[in-house]
Protein backbone atom coordinates (compact mmCIF):
# COMPACT_ATOMS: atom_id res chain seq x y z
CA UNK A 1 0.00 0.00 0.00
CA UNK A 2 1.20 3.78 -0.91
CA UNK A 3 2.01 6.04 1.46
CA UNK A 4 0.93 9.75 0.81
CA UNK A 5 4.15 10.84 0.96
CA UNK A 6 7.48 8.94 0.17
CA UNK A 7 10.74 8.93 1.93
CA UNK A 8 12.60 10.34 -0.57
CA UNK A 9 10.18 13.20 -0.96
CA UNK A 10 10.25 14.01 2.54
CA UNK A 11 14.32 14.11 2.50
CA UNK A 12 13.84 16.41 -0.06
CA UNK A 13 11.35 18.81 1.98
CA UNK A 14 13.48 18.56 4.77
CA UNK A 15 16.29 19.68 2.35
CA UNK A 16 14.81 22.97 0.95
CA UNK A 17 13.44 23.79 5.02
CA UNK A 18 17.00 23.64 5.90
CA UNK A 19 18.44 25.61 2.55
CA UNK A 20 15.83 27.99 3.46
CA UNK A 21 16.91 28.57 7.30
CA UNK A 22 20.23 28.84 6.61
CA UNK A 23 19.47 31.37 4.00
CA UNK A 24 17.44 33.62 6.80
CA UNK A 25 20.98 34.15 7.82
CA UNK A 26 22.15 35.96 5.13
CA UNK A 27 20.30 39.59 5.29
CA UNK A 28 20.81 43.23 5.03
CA UNK A 29 18.73 45.46 7.00
CA UNK A 30 17.97 48.84 5.19
CA UNK A 31 18.07 51.24 8.29
CA UNK A 32 14.72 52.60 7.63
CA UNK A 33 12.25 49.61 7.58
CA UNK A 34 11.98 46.44 9.75
CA UNK A 35 11.73 44.74 6.60
CA UNK A 36 15.76 43.27 5.61
CA UNK A 37 17.03 42.25 2.01
CA UNK A 38 16.99 37.97 2.36
CA UNK A 39 17.40 35.27 0.28
CA UNK A 40 14.52 33.48 1.84
CA UNK A 41 11.57 33.60 -1.06
CA UNK A 42 14.90 32.36 -3.69
CA UNK A 43 14.45 28.69 -1.42
CA UNK A 44 10.84 29.11 -1.58
CA UNK A 45 10.70 29.22 -5.18
CA UNK A 46 13.53 26.66 -5.52
CA UNK A 47 11.25 24.34 -3.27
CA UNK A 48 8.09 24.92 -5.91
CA UNK A 49 9.84 24.79 -8.51
CA UNK A 50 11.68 21.55 -8.26
CA UNK A 51 9.58 19.73 -5.30
CA UNK A 52 6.65 20.42 -7.13
CA UNK A 53 3.09 21.31 -5.52
CA UNK A 54 2.96 18.57 -2.90
CA UNK A 55 6.22 18.64 -1.39
CA UNK A 56 6.96 22.45 -2.01
CA UNK A 57 3.90 23.38 0.31
CA UNK A 58 5.15 20.35 2.77
CA UNK A 59 8.90 21.86 2.53
CA UNK A 60 8.01 25.27 3.56
CA UNK A 61 5.23 23.93 5.81
CA UNK A 62 7.21 22.55 7.99
CA UNK A 63 9.40 26.10 8.12
CA UNK A 64 6.48 28.10 9.43
CA UNK A 65 5.16 25.06 12.01
CA UNK A 66 8.48 24.88 13.38
CA UNK A 67 8.32 28.62 13.56
CA UNK A 68 5.35 28.93 15.19
CA UNK A 69 6.27 25.87 17.94
CA UNK A 70 9.06 28.41 18.63
CA UNK A 71 12.03 26.94 17.36
CA UNK A 72 14.94 29.82 16.37
CA UNK A 73 14.60 28.93 12.58
CA UNK A 74 14.30 32.16 11.09
CA UNK A 75 17.80 34.10 11.90
CA UNK A 76 17.70 32.14 14.93
CA UNK A 77 14.30 33.92 16.00
CA UNK A 78 10.92 31.64 16.19
CA UNK A 79 7.73 31.79 17.93
CA UNK A 80 4.31 32.70 17.24
CA UNK A 81 5.34 36.78 18.95
CA UNK A 82 7.98 36.92 16.11
CA UNK A 83 5.53 35.85 12.97
CA UNK A 84 3.51 38.22 14.32
CA UNK A 85 5.93 40.73 14.46
CA UNK A 86 6.57 43.22 11.13
CA UNK A 87 7.50 40.51 9.12
CA UNK A 88 4.88 37.96 9.54
CA UNK A 89 3.13 38.80 6.90
CA UNK A 90 5.48 37.80 4.16
CA UNK A 91 6.41 34.41 5.96
CA UNK A 92 3.00 32.90 6.55
CA UNK A 93 2.34 32.56 3.13
CA UNK A 94 5.28 30.89 1.82
CA UNK A 95 3.64 27.38 2.05
CA UNK A 96 0.81 28.82 -0.38
CA UNK A 97 3.60 30.02 -2.70
CA UNK A 98 5.16 27.02 -2.87
CA UNK A 99 2.44 24.93 -3.81
CA UNK A 100 1.27 27.07 -6.87
CA UNK A 101 5.13 27.46 -8.11
CA UNK A 102 5.29 23.66 -7.67
CA UNK A 103 1.38 23.45 -9.82
CA UNK A 104 1.81 25.80 -12.54
CA UNK A 105 5.56 24.75 -12.82
CA UNK A 106 4.51 21.14 -13.73
CA UNK A 107 2.51 22.27 -16.02
CA UNK A 108 5.10 24.04 -18.38
CA UNK A 109 6.33 21.49 -20.12
CA UNK A 110 9.18 22.83 -22.24
CA UNK A 111 12.63 23.39 -21.51
CA UNK A 112 13.44 25.94 -23.97
CA UNK A 113 13.36 29.99 -24.09
CA UNK A 114 9.52 29.84 -23.96
CA UNK A 115 9.44 27.60 -20.95
CA UNK A 116 12.26 29.79 -19.60
CA UNK A 117 9.89 32.82 -20.04
CA UNK A 118 6.92 30.97 -18.72
CA UNK A 119 8.51 29.36 -15.27
CA UNK A 120 9.64 33.27 -15.09
CA UNK A 121 6.29 34.55 -15.41
CA UNK A 122 5.39 31.99 -12.63
CA UNK A 123 8.08 32.90 -10.29
CA UNK A 124 7.29 36.63 -10.72
CA UNK A 125 3.59 36.09 -9.45
CA UNK A 126 3.83 33.35 -7.08
CA UNK A 127 7.37 33.69 -5.75
CA UNK A 128 7.64 37.27 -5.20
CA UNK A 129 4.60 39.69 -5.75
CA UNK A 130 2.13 37.15 -3.89
CA UNK A 131 4.41 37.15 -0.40
CA UNK A 132 3.85 40.94 -0.32
CA UNK A 133 0.10 40.56 -1.08
CA UNK A 134 0.01 39.78 2.69
CA UNK A 135 3.46 41.15 3.80
CA UNK A 136 2.53 44.73 2.91
CA UNK A 137 -0.92 45.52 4.21
CA UNK A 138 0.40 43.56 7.78
CA UNK A 139 3.23 45.32 7.65
CA UNK A 140 0.82 48.42 7.55
CA UNK A 141 -1.20 46.95 10.46
CA UNK A 142 1.78 46.68 13.05
CA UNK A 143 3.85 49.45 11.98
CA UNK A 144 0.82 51.29 12.44
CA UNK A 145 1.48 52.56 9.10
CA UNK A 146 -0.12 53.89 6.00
CA UNK A 147 -0.96 51.97 3.15
CA UNK A 148 1.51 54.13 0.84
CA UNK A 149 4.29 53.96 3.28
CA UNK A 150 4.12 50.43 3.70
CA UNK A 151 4.82 50.22 -0.07
CA UNK A 152 7.49 52.13 0.15
CA UNK A 153 9.23 49.95 2.97
CA UNK A 154 8.20 46.69 2.15
CA UNK A 155 7.79 46.65 -1.32
CA UNK A 156 9.21 48.97 -3.77
CA UNK A 157 13.39 48.99 -2.35
CA UNK A 158 13.07 44.87 -2.92
CA UNK A 159 11.45 44.74 -6.32
CA UNK A 160 15.02 44.37 -7.95
CA UNK A 161 16.48 41.81 -6.20
CA UNK A 162 13.15 39.69 -6.62
CA UNK A 163 13.91 40.15 -9.94
CA UNK A 164 17.21 38.33 -9.41
CA UNK A 165 16.07 35.89 -7.78
CA UNK A 166 13.19 35.08 -9.92
CA UNK A 167 15.56 34.62 -12.99
CA UNK A 168 18.23 32.74 -10.71
CA UNK A 169 15.53 30.49 -9.35
CA UNK A 170 13.91 30.17 -12.83
CA UNK A 171 17.32 29.01 -14.52
CA UNK A 172 18.32 26.70 -12.03
CA UNK A 173 14.66 25.09 -11.88
CA UNK A 174 14.84 24.82 -15.68
CA UNK A 175 18.00 23.14 -15.52
CA UNK A 176 17.66 20.63 -13.07
CA UNK A 177 14.33 18.95 -14.24
CA UNK A 178 15.55 18.19 -17.16
CA UNK A 179 18.31 15.70 -14.95
CA UNK A 180 15.85 15.56 -12.08
CA UNK A 181 12.04 15.87 -13.05
CA UNK A 182 10.14 16.17 -9.92
CA UNK A 183 8.92 12.36 -9.87
CA UNK A 184 12.50 11.32 -9.85
CA UNK A 185 13.74 14.07 -7.63
CA UNK A 186 10.39 13.25 -4.96
CA UNK A 187 10.47 9.56 -5.07
CA UNK A 188 7.08 9.81 -6.79
CA UNK A 189 7.48 7.00 -9.35
CA UNK A 190 7.98 3.72 -7.92
CA UNK A 191 9.83 4.96 -4.79
CA UNK A 192 6.89 5.29 -2.41
CA UNK A 193 6.64 4.02 1.33
CA UNK A 194 5.18 0.84 1.10
CA UNK A 195 3.96 -1.35 4.15
CA UNK A 196 4.85 -4.57 4.44
CA UNK A 197 1.82 -7.30 4.54
CA UNK A 198 1.31 -9.52 7.69
CA UNK A 199 3.37 -12.83 6.89
CA UNK A 200 0.13 -14.55 8.08
CA UNK A 201 -1.85 -13.14 5.50
CA UNK A 202 0.74 -14.83 2.78
CA UNK A 203 0.12 -17.88 3.78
Amino acid sequence: MKAKLTLRGVAFSAFFAALLVVLSFYRISLGFTPVPITLQTFAVMLAGGLLGARYGLFSMLLVVVLTALGFPLLNGKGGIPYLQGATGGYIVIWPVCAFLIGWFVQRVKRNDAAGFAAIVAIMAVFGSLLVYVTGVPWLAHVAKYSFSKALTEGFYPYLIGDAIKVVAAALITIAVRQVFPVERLTGGSGHAVRREADPASRA
